[in-house]
């Protein structure tokens, strides 16, 4: 007999329709020669302090670090899944051969080697691997079974991540709380203070952003300007620091012509943007129809189940060339629906992109794309909205670039130079995508011209310019714009999940964001989960789309003194440590004695800290 275990039931029902496994037992469905069985996502965890010595029950600063000898896990308490557990546990004994069938990511291959651990598992283990939940992916996958073995660094990745969380947030928290919060850990109305490896970088992003635009000074500042042939010229000079500077120039040009003086233009092309991973789909999602991260990743998770699109955890946004063939299939699937915008790519051969399709981009899983299924009726407007983002990106990639002729031209009036830039399309190539949507849905714009914005002028370079000759000249009206500066703005969750995705820095051009993922922090699938604990722990609350700290939050981070703490570059050197695990290029050994070592340091400096620091708490 073999046994395969999967996350979920509804996942264990569409593997067991595959296999023939069709009876209906507790617990399990059984038929051909298989068992499905199914965990409910994390059925067993690290054991708590307490379950390694009764002296770690009771907070005490005498007790800290805590640092178990070695490291534990036990089943959640929970009726429901001791049950399940133990219809695994007894499948198991019986089988010959057991296919771990959980999520194939870093965070499920830990779910089910725990429970396969904690069950005593010692039949052979074979993986599936699979990108979609289609009938032909799961056909696929099974004829393709990876040897355990293959994954161990992807469980030893997942492992580290779990013990440093562990060995970090029992004990930081513990140390903050006894330390600083004014009241004792059982005071309900106090909780205590949440201490975590990724959650604290995270908030201490959101406070000094806050810091940032309470403590701006505006400045004001004045640009000298000219008009031209209704067309505004742009002064080369610096703008004045001065109002009445600027205006002695404006006095000393007036009465003068404008002679231009040179036009030149250059073509240029805008590649389609990047396919979605799921931050970016996140962040897309934020800015387009105000999604949190977490609904988010809860609708994509239903579509992938829904089997309409590919594993939605994934932190590449790119294809696997054997992915290429399957494109044609899925664009036609589509086409009731985006009839309209496939038909330009559906005459010839499909363009492949180096920025589309590139195995080297590739470890465990592409990209986020539909999956060729049809779509039919019964999805949620959410769900719809996000089928929606995926499909047109995925189109789009297919698309030619988008053509535009950008033109300067220069001026002179007495001994001022000027200039003036228009941009014209000239061949709108993908962006034909994003200028309608199909009946029924709202217009939308590009995915690069939907930027957070409270200003709704058009930008210097996309006003539209009239014919100029070298040489002509006249009448022009110079004036002075003035212009103050203005402070950052306050995160939303889709700018915060790209911060945690760069470690805080401040990255539009996608390519430069491809290459600092790898020391991002938290992991795609886990970010929004990060968010949701800190509006629980009240460190931080939502206005309107605005993330604000709260005082609870500014003062937990005011409090922490040790930047290995708060630092999200720093935690994303650990981030980038446990993805080199993953790749078997550093020891897991390490990294775990790295963490307790910096623990020990941590506790002995909030030790001999003898300032009398209290940090009041909203209840959670």
């Amino acid at each position: 007999m073999i046994v395969c275990i999967t996350e979920k039931p509804s996942v264990a029902k569409d593997i067991a329709a595959i296999l023939g496994a069709t009876r209906q037992c507790d617990g399990y469905l059984e038929g051909n020669g298989y068992c499905v069985t199914w965990t409910f996502g994390h059925l067993c965890t690290l054991k708590e302090p307490a379950d390694y010595t009764p002296a770690w029950r009771y907070w005490s600063l005498s007790a800290l670090p805590m640092i178990p000898p070695k490291f534990g896990i036990k089943l959640m308490d929970d009726k429901g899944v001791q049950h399940q557990f133990s219809v695994i546990e007894s499948l198991i004994k019986q089988a010959d051969k057991v296919i771990n069938c959980g999520d194939a990511g870093q965070e499920g291959e830990l779910i089910q080697r725990w429970v396969m651990q904690k069950a005593g598992c010692d039949k052979p283990v074979e993986r599936l691997w699979i990108s979609s939940l289609t009938d032909e992916s799961i056909k696929e996958g099974f004829k393709h079974l990876r040897p355990q073995k293959e994954l161990e660094n992807l469980y030893l990745a997942g492992l580290c991540r779990a013990i440093g969380d562990w060995i970090l947030g029992m004990n930081a928290t513990r140390l903050y709380t006894l330390k600083y919060r004014p009241s004792n850990p059982g005071d309900t109305k106090m909780p205590p203070l949440s201490v975590g490896r990724v959650q604290t970088p995270t908030l201490a992003l959101v406070v000094n952003r806050q810091r940032e635009i309470e403590n701006f000074v505006p400045k004001d500042s004045w640009e000298l300007r000219t008009k031209y042939r209704n067309v505004v010229f742009n002064s080369t000079i610096k703008p004045f620091d001065k109002e009445e500077k600027g205006r002695t120039v404006v006095e000393t040009l007036k009465g003068t012509e404008l002679e231009i003086t040179d036009i030149q233009k250059k073509k240029g092309k805008e590649a389609p943007p990047r396919l979605f991973d799921l931050t970016s789909l996140q962040v897309e999602a934020n800015k387009k129809f105000n999604m949190g991260a977490d609904e988010t990743l809860k609708t994509i998770q239903s579509l992938y189940e829904k089997k309409l699109t590919t594993y939605p955890r994934v932190d590449t946004t790119y294809l696997t060339d054997d992915v290429y063939p399957k494109c044609g299939p899925i664009l036609g699937s589509l086409m009731g629906r985006y009839e309209d915008i496939l038909a330009p790519i559906r005459k010839g051969k499909l363009k492949k992109s180096k920025k589309v399709f590139d195995n080297s981009k590739v470890t465990d899983h592409h990209a986020i794309i539909p999956t060729g299924q049809p779509v039919g009726g019964g999805l949620s407007q959410a769900e719809q909205n996000i089928f929606d983002l995926i499909a047109r990106r995925f189109i789009s990639v297919f698309h030619p670039d988008c053509e535009f002729e950008q033109t300067t031209v220069n001026a002179k009036a007495d001994k001022h130079s000027f200039k003036a830039t228009g941009k014209v399309i000239t061949n709108p190539g993908w962006k034909m995508v994003y200028q309608k949507e199909d009946k029924g849905a709202r217009d939308t714009q590009g995915p690069q011209d939907n930027a957070d914005t409270t200003d709704d002028t058009k930008s210097d370079d996309q006003q539209a310019l009239p014919v100029f000759t070298k040489g002509e000249h006249g009448p022009h009206e110079p004036f002075l714009a003035k212009k103050t500066s203005q402070p950052p703005k306050y995160y939303t969750e889709g700018t915060l999940l790209k911060a945690m995705e760069t470690a805080g820095s401040q990255i539009e051009d996608e390519d430069l964001r491809e290459s600092l993922k790898a020391n991002g922090i938290g992991r795609p699938s886990t970010r929004a989960a990060i968010i949701e604990i800190l509006y629980k722990r009240g460190y931080i609350r939502k206005e309107r789309k605005s993330l604000r700290a709260t005082q609870a939050g500014c003062d937990l981070i005011d409090t922490i003194q040790e930047e290995l703490l708060k630092s999200a570059k720093l935690t994303g050197i650990w981030e980038g440590r446990l993805r080199a695990i993953e790749r078997g290029d550093y020891s897991p050994a390490e990294f775990v004695n790295q963490l307790k070592a910096m623990i020990q340091q941590i506790t002995l400096d909030v030790l001999r800290d003898n300032a009398n620091t209290r940090i009041g708490q909203t209840p959670a």
